[in-house]
């Protein structure tokens, strides 16, 4: 027989191991599976650790907000599909912290072709833009936007954040020249990776507007504008910028910085390409402007330039017999500049006007 102290002792044990194994409600509720198959089950995840969305339609009118739990797991099984819409963008947005989000190679489908009149967001018919927002941070993945309506992808995230193996597939605009202002991906973050995506559209396939620490790494763009830092406005930044292995083809640039010519203040800083293949480009193959939206024309000076380089794997450059393969028209830029692994052949060699900027290293003549 047990003693009084020891039957009171195992009594107190059994009685903290009851405590430890029970779960509060509050605690069962944070660990459910939520399952999204309309607008309204989108709005209330907040308690959800799990997240599966499935196939539903957003009707006229409607926009989605999906705000996850921190470190929520997000799935999809079906297809998210938008009716024609006067609702402004973005059409769907995404917040939340450390998000690991896999689509599983399901679409966000815009219905881009009820809007394209080939005049994008500068006339026309009203097109809601961005088509998605992304304001979480974590992994984002394997999944296709399709058709979207003017600009696909905002980038906003507050935290680091991960996109991979992600398509925007916005090649039907090119019949008649229909869509316009249809950007891949547009960046105002920092901490930001976007890796092993394709963009297939008829603008640029990323424009990093403001930020820093962002890595563009692997990804194939073809049928726009490239490879893009800016516009730059007035009051942005962009520092710490890595384009790395990625492929740019049949575009009208290859790669770019603009400035907007009459930005009063702002800079960019610290930005490498590595080992970048761009072909077929029919208008500038490198162009890193002061004068947009001139290509080369009178720059503004109340922006700097500086720290552009082109170093360790080459980039290669070729452009159609019409075009221009580098061209820099700096109103403020300083600094050396080590273009050692820039190859750019064909078309015109394009002019080097880099003001207190010295361009190291490219063996062009001009």
């Amino acid at each position: 027989m047990f003693s009084r102290s020891a039957h009171s002792a195992l009594v107190f044990v059994t009685f903290i191991i009851s405590v430890v194994a029970v779960p509060s409600a509050t605690d069962a509720a944070k660990r459910s599976t939520c399952t999204v198959d309309s607008v309204s089950s989108a709005s209330s995840l907040s308690d959800c650790s799990d997240v599966v969305i499935a196939s539903f339609t957003v009707d006229d009118g409607d926009t989605v907000t999906m705000s996850f739990a921190e470190s929520a797991t997000v799935t999809m099984t079906g297809e998210v599909t938008f009716a024609s819409t006067t609702a402004s963008g973005p059409l769907i947005t995404f917040e939340g912290t450390d998000i690991s989000f896999n689509g599983g190679g399901n679409t966000f489908n815009g219905n881009g072709a009820d809007y394209w009149d080939g005049e994008g967001t500068d006339g026309g018919k009203a097109k809601p833009h961005p088509f998605m927002k992304i304001k979480a941070s974590g992994t984002f993945e394997n999944f296709i936007v399709l058709n979207t309506p003017a600009q696909a992808i905002s980038v906003g995230n507050d935290d680091p954040l991960t996109i991979s193996d992600v398509t925007v597939n916005n090649k039907a605009g090119d019949t008649d020249d229909l869509g316009h202002n249809t950007d891949g991906f547009d960046v105002s973050a920092s901490d930001v990776t976007i890796m092993n995506c394709v963009v297939e559209n008829q603008d640029d396939c990323i424009a990093i507007n403001s930020g820093s620490n962002i890595v563009f790494q692997e990804n194939t763009c073809s049928g726009g504008h490239g490879m893009s830092i800016g516009s730059i406005s007035s009051g942005k930044t962009v520092s710490g910028v890595v384009f790395s292995g990625n492929t740019v083809s049949d575009s009208l640039y290859g790669t770019r910085i603009k400035v907007d010519s009459d930005a009063t203040s702002g800079s960019v800083t610290n930005v490498t390409w590595s080992g970048n293949m761009i072909s077929s480009i029919s208008d500038y193959g490198v162009l890193i402007t002061q004068s947009y939206p001139d290509n080369d024309g009178t720059p503004g000076t109340d922006t700097t330039i500086s720290d552009v380089n082109f170093i360790d794997s080459t980039t290669t450059v070729s452009v159609d017999s019409n075009a221009t393969r580098v061209t820099v028209d700096c109103g403020q830029c300083t600094g050396t500049w080590d273009w050692s692994k820039l190859d750019a052949t064909g078309g015109d060699a394009g002019t080097i006007d880099a003001d207190d900027a010295t361009v190291s290293g490219f063996l062009c003549s001009y």
